[in-house]
């Protein structure tokens, strides 16, 4: 077995729940908001992880210019998407809607591995 196979169940099992307590929270608060404290509430637990890290002796966070901007543009890009779910959401749209539009991100993830990042094609890729 892959060595990041128990780490994509875990994210799987995890960006599933972010989806129901999306769903669950839309109701009760503000796109805007509820955003906001998603991306807050993320950004703090990822704070705790790198003081696990650093406090235990396990730092090793390598840094570059082009890695910081990458990693803006995916703050960017989670930001919006937590907000178009939460107004997908506030609009009546079902949770399981969801999965379709998660295969459609896949899809766009599959072809840029190929086209970009050089991933031998495969019929498992191309379907996404």
């Amino acid at each position: 077995m892959a060595a990041w196979f128990w780490y994509a169940v875990v994210a799987a099992i995890l960006y599933g729940a972010h989806q129901i307590f999306t769903r669950l929270a839309a109701e009760r608060i503000g796109e805007g908001l509820g955003g906001f404290i998603v991306e807050a509430s993320a950004a703090l637990s990822i704070l705790i992880y790198l003081a696990v890290l650093w406090f235990g002796g396990r730092w090793n966070q390598k840094f570059s210019a082009s890695g910081f901007n990458y990693s803006v543009l995916t703050g960017i890009c989670v930001g919006a998407g937590t907000i178009a779910f939460f107004l997908l959401f506030q609009r009546g749209g079902p949770l399981s809607a969801v999965p379709a539009i998660l295969a459609g991100g896949a899809a766009i993830m599959a072809i840029a591995g190929i086209l970009f990042f050089n991933e031998a094609p495969s019929w498992q890729r191309l379907a996404g």
